[in-house]
Protein backbone atom coordinates (compact mmCIF):
# COMPACT_ATOMS: atom_id res chain seq x y z
CA UNK A 1 0.00 0.00 0.00
CA UNK A 2 1.61 3.09 -1.03
CA UNK A 3 2.11 5.73 1.59
CA UNK A 4 1.43 9.67 1.18
CA UNK A 5 4.58 11.61 1.31
CA UNK A 6 4.25 13.58 5.00
CA UNK A 7 3.65 17.66 4.91
CA UNK A 8 5.98 19.95 6.30
CA UNK A 9 4.81 22.89 8.03
CA UNK A 10 1.31 24.33 8.30
CA UNK A 11 1.49 28.18 7.37
CA UNK A 12 0.25 30.39 10.00
CA UNK A 13 -3.45 31.70 10.74
CA UNK A 14 -2.10 35.32 9.06
CA UNK A 15 0.25 34.15 6.70
CA UNK A 16 -0.84 34.85 3.00
CA UNK A 17 -1.49 31.45 1.02
CA UNK A 18 0.28 31.93 -1.90
CA UNK A 19 2.00 28.66 -4.38
CA UNK A 20 5.25 29.57 -2.56
CA UNK A 21 3.54 28.58 1.38
CA UNK A 22 1.69 25.46 0.09
CA UNK A 23 4.64 24.29 -1.99
CA UNK A 24 7.02 24.59 1.37
CA UNK A 25 3.81 22.72 3.03
CA UNK A 26 3.65 20.08 0.45
CA UNK A 27 7.12 19.94 -0.67
CA UNK A 28 6.42 20.50 -4.11
CA UNK A 29 7.37 23.30 -6.29
CA UNK A 30 5.44 26.09 -6.89
CA UNK A 31 5.37 25.13 -10.84
CA UNK A 32 3.86 21.66 -9.90
CA UNK A 33 0.89 23.04 -7.48
CA UNK A 34 0.28 25.61 -10.80
CA UNK A 35 -0.05 22.83 -13.03
CA UNK A 36 -2.55 20.71 -10.78
CA UNK A 37 -4.62 23.72 -10.15
CA UNK A 38 -4.97 25.48 -13.32
CA UNK A 39 -5.53 21.93 -14.48
CA UNK A 40 -2.36 22.81 -17.36
CA UNK A 41 -1.04 20.62 -20.08
CA UNK A 42 1.30 18.42 -18.21
CA UNK A 43 -0.54 17.87 -15.69
CA UNK A 44 -1.42 14.07 -16.47
CA UNK A 45 2.17 13.25 -16.15
CA UNK A 46 2.10 14.24 -12.24
CA UNK A 47 0.94 11.32 -10.03
CA UNK A 48 -2.62 11.30 -8.65
CA UNK A 49 -1.68 11.14 -4.90
CA UNK A 50 0.19 14.43 -5.63
CA UNK A 51 -3.07 15.73 -7.47
CA UNK A 52 -5.09 14.80 -4.78
CA UNK A 53 -2.67 16.32 -2.02
CA UNK A 54 -2.72 19.89 -4.13
CA UNK A 55 -6.28 20.04 -4.30
CA UNK A 56 -6.64 19.03 -0.29
CA UNK A 57 -4.33 21.30 0.71
CA UNK A 58 -5.50 23.94 -1.72
CA UNK A 59 -8.73 23.66 -0.29
CA UNK A 60 -7.58 23.54 3.59
CA UNK A 61 -5.78 27.18 3.37
CA UNK A 62 -8.61 28.30 1.28
CA UNK A 63 -5.90 29.39 -1.66
CA UNK A 64 -7.10 31.60 -3.79
CA UNK A 65 -4.70 32.76 -6.91
CA UNK A 66 -3.99 36.16 -7.95
CA UNK A 67 -6.37 37.32 -10.75
CA UNK A 68 -3.57 39.93 -11.36
CA UNK A 69 -0.63 37.45 -11.12
CA UNK A 70 -2.84 35.40 -13.82
CA UNK A 71 -3.26 38.38 -15.75
CA UNK A 72 -0.04 39.57 -15.97
CA UNK A 73 1.29 36.40 -16.83
CA UNK A 74 -1.09 35.57 -19.18
CA UNK A 75 -1.20 38.98 -20.90
CA UNK A 76 -4.60 38.91 -20.34
CA UNK A 77 -7.55 40.27 -18.55
CA UNK A 78 -10.01 37.64 -18.67
CA UNK A 79 -12.74 40.60 -19.11
CA UNK A 80 -15.11 41.99 -21.88
CA UNK A 81 -17.38 44.96 -22.65
CA UNK A 82 -21.13 44.90 -23.13
CA UNK A 83 -22.85 47.47 -24.19
CA UNK A 84 -26.85 47.28 -24.02
CA UNK A 85 -29.65 50.03 -24.98
CA UNK A 86 -31.57 49.19 -21.16
CA UNK A 87 -30.57 46.77 -18.38
CA UNK A 88 -34.15 46.85 -18.10
CA UNK A 89 -35.02 46.00 -21.65
CA UNK A 90 -36.38 42.71 -21.71
CA UNK A 91 -34.93 41.67 -25.08
CA UNK A 92 -31.30 42.95 -23.98
CA UNK A 93 -31.80 41.09 -20.63
CA UNK A 94 -32.22 37.59 -22.03
CA UNK A 95 -29.38 37.68 -24.96
CA UNK A 96 -27.30 39.14 -21.42
CA UNK A 97 -28.22 36.01 -19.70
CA UNK A 98 -26.95 33.60 -22.29
CA UNK A 99 -23.53 35.93 -22.48
CA UNK A 100 -23.15 35.62 -18.74
CA UNK A 101 -24.11 32.01 -19.00
CA UNK A 102 -20.76 30.88 -20.85
CA UNK A 103 -18.45 33.61 -20.11
CA UNK A 104 -18.89 31.92 -16.42
CA UNK A 105 -18.29 28.69 -17.96
CA UNK A 106 -14.95 30.11 -19.76
CA UNK A 107 -13.68 31.83 -16.56
CA UNK A 108 -14.66 35.49 -17.74
CA UNK A 109 -15.68 38.50 -16.24
CA UNK A 110 -17.50 40.71 -18.24
CA UNK A 111 -18.71 45.01 -17.98
CA UNK A 112 -22.15 46.30 -18.36
CA UNK A 113 -22.82 49.76 -19.49
CA UNK A 114 -26.26 50.82 -20.83
CA UNK A 115 -25.87 53.82 -23.50
CA UNK A 116 -29.80 54.41 -23.55
CA UNK A 117 -29.57 54.87 -27.57
CA UNK A 118 -27.67 57.91 -26.94
CA UNK A 119 -24.71 58.50 -29.69
CA UNK A 120 -22.32 60.24 -27.61
CA UNK A 121 -22.41 57.25 -24.96
CA UNK A 122 -22.30 54.78 -27.53
CA UNK A 123 -18.90 56.03 -28.54
CA UNK A 124 -17.47 56.88 -25.21
CA UNK A 125 -18.21 53.99 -23.22
CA UNK A 126 -16.21 51.58 -25.55
CA UNK A 127 -13.00 53.78 -24.76
CA UNK A 128 -13.51 53.79 -20.99
CA UNK A 129 -14.11 50.13 -20.94
CA UNK A 130 -10.77 49.83 -23.11
CA UNK A 131 -9.24 52.00 -20.47
CA UNK A 132 -10.26 48.97 -18.19
CA UNK A 133 -8.48 46.39 -20.39
CA UNK A 134 -11.50 44.25 -21.54
CA UNK A 135 -10.14 42.27 -24.27
CA UNK A 136 -13.58 42.14 -26.79
CA UNK A 137 -16.86 43.45 -27.46
CA UNK A 138 -20.43 42.28 -27.30
CA UNK A 139 -22.73 44.66 -28.25
CA UNK A 140 -26.66 44.30 -28.43
CA UNK A 141 -29.84 46.18 -30.23
CA UNK A 142 -26.63 48.89 -30.35
CA UNK A 143 -26.09 50.51 -34.09
CA UNK A 144 -22.64 50.40 -34.47
CA UNK A 145 -20.86 52.93 -36.65
CA UNK A 146 -17.42 52.35 -37.18
CA UNK A 147 -14.90 49.43 -36.40
CA UNK A 148 -13.08 49.24 -32.88
CA UNK A 149 -9.66 48.46 -31.94
CA UNK A 150 -10.57 44.99 -30.32
CA UNK A 151 -12.98 41.89 -31.52
CA UNK A 152 -16.18 42.75 -31.46
CA UNK A 153 -19.77 40.66 -31.75
CA UNK A 154 -22.93 42.23 -32.27
CA UNK A 155 -26.43 40.39 -31.84
CA UNK A 156 -28.95 42.53 -33.92
CA UNK A 157 -25.68 43.80 -36.00
CA UNK A 158 -26.44 44.52 -39.68
CA UNK A 159 -23.57 46.34 -40.71
CA UNK A 160 -20.53 44.88 -41.70
CA UNK A 161 -17.42 46.78 -40.68
CA UNK A 162 -13.44 44.90 -40.36
CA UNK A 163 -12.92 42.67 -36.86
CA UNK A 164 -16.99 42.71 -36.19
CA UNK A 165 -19.05 39.72 -36.46
CA UNK A 166 -23.07 39.83 -36.34
CA UNK A 167 -25.26 37.25 -34.95
CA UNK A 168 -28.46 37.96 -36.48
CA UNK A 169 -31.81 36.75 -36.65
CA UNK A 170 -32.95 35.70 -40.47
CA UNK A 171 -35.60 38.41 -40.13
CA UNK A 172 -37.26 37.02 -44.03
CA UNK A 173 -38.31 34.10 -42.52
CA UNK A 174 -39.77 35.62 -39.41
CA UNK A 175 -41.27 37.65 -41.60
CA UNK A 176 -42.72 34.79 -43.55
CA UNK A 177 -43.88 32.85 -40.39
CA UNK A 178 -46.03 36.08 -39.24
CA UNK A 179 -47.87 36.79 -42.76
CA UNK A 180 -48.38 33.70 -43.90
CA UNK A 181 -50.04 32.58 -40.51
CA UNK A 182 -52.39 35.69 -40.76
CA UNK A 183 -52.91 35.06 -44.07
CA UNK A 184 -53.80 31.63 -43.37
CA UNK A 185 -56.41 32.87 -40.80
CA UNK A 186 -58.05 35.08 -43.48
CA UNK A 187 -56.59 38.03 -42.97
CA UNK A 188 -56.12 40.63 -45.94
CA UNK A 189 -56.10 44.31 -43.99
CA UNK A 190 -52.78 43.93 -42.04
CA UNK A 191 -51.79 47.14 -40.38
CA UNK A 192 -47.75 47.26 -39.73
CA UNK A 193 -45.46 49.25 -37.03
CA UNK A 194 -42.02 49.89 -38.50
CA UNK A 195 -39.24 50.13 -35.75
CA UNK A 196 -37.08 53.70 -35.20
CA UNK A 197 -33.78 54.17 -37.08
CA UNK A 198 -32.28 53.45 -33.66
CA UNK A 199 -33.17 50.21 -33.01
CA UNK A 200 -30.31 48.17 -35.10
CA UNK A 201 -33.50 45.03 -36.54
CA UNK A 202 -35.66 47.99 -37.90
CA UNK A 203 -34.63 48.52 -41.24
CA UNK A 204 -34.27 44.73 -42.14
CA UNK A 205 -37.38 43.53 -40.99
CA UNK A 206 -38.98 45.81 -42.58
CA UNK A 207 -37.64 45.59 -46.04
CA UNK A 208 -38.29 41.99 -45.52
CA UNK A 209 -41.56 42.58 -44.27
CA UNK A 210 -42.43 44.45 -47.34
CA UNK A 211 -40.96 42.04 -49.42
CA UNK A 212 -42.71 39.15 -48.15
CA UNK A 213 -46.03 41.05 -48.41
CA UNK A 214 -45.82 41.47 -51.85
CA UNK A 215 -45.22 38.13 -52.37
CA UNK A 216 -48.25 36.98 -50.57
CA UNK A 217 -49.49 39.85 -52.91
CA UNK A 218 -50.61 41.63 -49.56
CA UNK A 219 -51.43 45.45 -49.84
CA UNK A 220 -50.03 48.02 -47.60
CA UNK A 221 -51.45 51.10 -48.43
CA UNK A 222 -49.69 54.11 -46.16
CA UNK A 223 -52.79 54.45 -43.83
CA UNK A 224 -52.03 51.36 -42.90
CA UNK A 225 -48.79 51.78 -41.26
CA UNK A 226 -46.96 53.98 -38.35
CA UNK A 227 -43.72 54.67 -36.83
CA UNK A 228 -42.36 54.09 -33.69
CA UNK A 229 -40.99 56.76 -32.40
CA UNK A 230 -40.03 56.81 -28.66
CA UNK A 231 -36.94 55.12 -27.64
CA UNK A 232 -37.85 53.56 -24.53
CA UNK A 233 -38.62 49.44 -23.99
CA UNK A 234 -41.51 49.49 -22.35
CA UNK A 235 -45.66 48.59 -23.48
CA UNK A 236 -45.62 52.94 -24.21
CA UNK A 237 -43.56 52.43 -27.25
CA UNK A 238 -46.93 50.57 -29.00
CA UNK A 239 -49.81 52.22 -27.40
CA UNK A 240 -49.81 55.73 -29.18
CA UNK A 241 -48.47 54.55 -32.37
CA UNK A 242 -51.70 51.80 -32.44
CA UNK A 243 -54.07 55.22 -31.11
CA UNK A 244 -52.79 56.92 -34.38
CA UNK A 245 -53.78 53.77 -36.67
CA UNK A 246 -57.20 53.52 -34.79
CA UNK A 247 -58.09 57.33 -35.18
CA UNK A 248 -57.34 56.84 -38.98
CA UNK A 249 -60.63 55.47 -38.96
CA UNK A 250 -59.33 52.86 -41.19
CA UNK A 251 -60.66 49.28 -41.79
CA UNK A 252 -58.24 46.63 -40.69
CA UNK A 253 -58.08 43.11 -38.97
CA UNK A 254 -54.49 42.66 -37.43
CA UNK A 255 -51.50 44.13 -36.65
CA UNK A 256 -47.83 43.56 -36.81
CA UNK A 257 -46.00 45.05 -34.18
CA UNK A 258 -42.39 45.86 -34.48
CA UNK A 259 -41.49 43.90 -30.85
CA UNK A 260 -43.37 42.49 -28.10
CA UNK A 261 -43.22 45.61 -25.96
CA UNK A 262 -44.98 47.72 -28.69
CA UNK A 263 -47.60 44.57 -29.22
CA UNK A 264 -48.58 44.52 -25.79
CA UNK A 265 -49.10 48.52 -26.08
CA UNK A 266 -51.08 47.93 -29.21
CA UNK A 267 -53.31 45.26 -27.04
CA UNK A 268 -54.08 47.76 -24.36
CA UNK A 269 -54.91 50.26 -27.23
CA UNK A 270 -57.33 48.22 -28.70
CA UNK A 271 -59.20 47.27 -25.50
CA UNK A 272 -59.22 51.30 -24.64
CA UNK A 273 -61.38 51.52 -27.75
CA UNK A 274 -63.67 48.79 -26.71
CA UNK A 275 -62.21 46.39 -29.11
CA UNK A 276 -61.37 42.64 -28.20
CA UNK A 277 -57.72 40.88 -29.09
CA UNK A 278 -58.42 38.63 -31.26
CA UNK A 279 -62.03 38.71 -31.46
CA UNK A 280 -61.72 41.79 -33.37
CA UNK A 281 -58.13 42.57 -34.18
CA UNK A 282 -55.29 40.13 -34.29
CA UNK A 283 -51.75 41.22 -32.67
CA UNK A 284 -48.72 39.87 -33.63
CA UNK A 285 -45.23 40.39 -31.76
CA UNK A 286 -42.09 39.90 -32.50
CA UNK A 287 -39.08 38.17 -29.92
CA UNK A 288 -41.00 36.02 -27.38
CA UNK A 289 -39.95 38.14 -24.14
CA UNK A 290 -40.60 36.63 -21.26
CA UNK A 291 -44.03 37.66 -20.06
CA UNK A 292 -45.29 37.29 -23.46
CA UNK A 293 -46.80 34.23 -22.38
CA UNK A 294 -48.34 35.56 -19.02
CA UNK A 295 -49.74 38.72 -20.76
CA UNK A 296 -53.58 38.72 -21.34
CA UNK A 297 -54.07 37.27 -23.82
CA UNK A 298 -50.67 35.41 -23.95
CA UNK A 299 -48.86 37.40 -27.12
CA UNK A 300 -48.88 35.51 -31.06
CA UNK A 301 -44.79 36.27 -31.55
CA UNK A 302 -41.80 35.36 -33.75
CA UNK A 303 -39.67 33.63 -31.00
CA UNK A 304 -36.35 34.61 -31.44
CA UNK A 305 -33.88 32.37 -29.28
CA UNK A 306 -32.30 35.44 -27.29
CA UNK A 307 -30.47 33.25 -24.61
CA UNK A 308 -29.16 31.06 -27.36
CA UNK A 309 -27.69 33.73 -29.26
CA UNK A 310 -25.91 35.21 -26.28
CA UNK A 311 -24.21 32.29 -26.08
CA UNK A 312 -23.27 32.04 -29.31
CA UNK A 313 -22.47 35.58 -29.20
CA UNK A 314 -19.90 35.21 -26.07
CA UNK A 315 -19.03 31.58 -27.89
CA UNK A 316 -17.85 33.68 -30.88
CA UNK A 317 -15.86 36.54 -29.15
CA UNK A 318 -14.00 34.30 -27.15
CA UNK A 319 -13.18 31.71 -29.80
CA UNK A 320 -11.69 34.79 -31.94
CA UNK A 321 -9.76 36.26 -28.63
CA UNK A 322 -8.38 33.39 -28.65
CA UNK A 323 -7.14 33.02 -32.35
CA UNK A 324 -8.94 29.41 -32.63
CA UNK A 325 -11.60 30.15 -35.20
CA UNK A 326 -12.46 32.76 -38.15
CA UNK A 327 -15.61 33.74 -38.86
CA UNK A 328 -17.98 35.43 -41.77
CA UNK A 329 -19.53 38.58 -41.29
CA UNK A 330 -22.87 37.78 -40.14
CA UNK A 331 -24.07 34.41 -38.62
CA UNK A 332 -28.05 33.59 -38.92
CA UNK A 333 -29.83 32.01 -36.67
CA UNK A 334 -33.59 30.97 -37.43
CA UNK A 335 -36.56 32.19 -35.70
CA UNK A 336 -39.91 30.13 -34.64
CA UNK A 337 -43.45 31.21 -34.79
CA UNK A 338 -45.11 30.74 -31.27
CA UNK A 339 -48.99 31.14 -31.73
CA UNK A 340 -50.91 32.14 -28.59
CA UNK A 341 -54.15 33.81 -28.00
CA UNK A 342 -53.77 36.85 -29.33
CA UNK A 343 -54.59 35.95 -32.83
CA UNK A 344 -57.31 34.33 -34.48
CA UNK A 345 -60.02 34.68 -37.77
CA UNK A 346 -60.71 38.09 -38.67
CA UNK A 347 -63.79 39.87 -36.55
CA UNK A 348 -65.90 42.31 -37.95
CA UNK A 349 -65.77 45.80 -36.36
CA UNK A 350 -66.38 49.21 -37.88
CA UNK A 351 -63.68 51.58 -37.04
CA UNK A 352 -64.75 54.83 -35.32
CA UNK A 353 -62.62 57.43 -35.88
CA UNK A 354 -61.00 59.76 -33.52
CA UNK A 355 -61.88 59.78 -30.21
CA UNK A 356 -63.25 63.04 -29.34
Amino acid sequence: MATRKKTGVAPQPDQPISLRTLGEYLDLSPATISLVLNNAPGVRSIPQDTRDRVIEAAAKFDYRPSFYARSLRKRQTFSVGVLVPDLNDHYAAQVLAGVEEYLIEEGYFYLTASHRRKPDLIEEYPRLLMDRSVEGFILIDTVLEHSMKLPVVCVAGHRSFEGVTNVVLDQRRGAELALRHLVQLGHRRIAFMRGGSHSSDADDRWECLMTVARDLKIEVPEELTVQLKLKISTPELGFAPANELLDRGVDFTAIVCYNDESAIGAIRACMDRGLRVPEDISVVGFDDIQSAAFHNPSLTTIRQPLNQMGVVAARILLQRIRGQASFPDSVPILPELVVRESTGAPGVWRPRGKRS
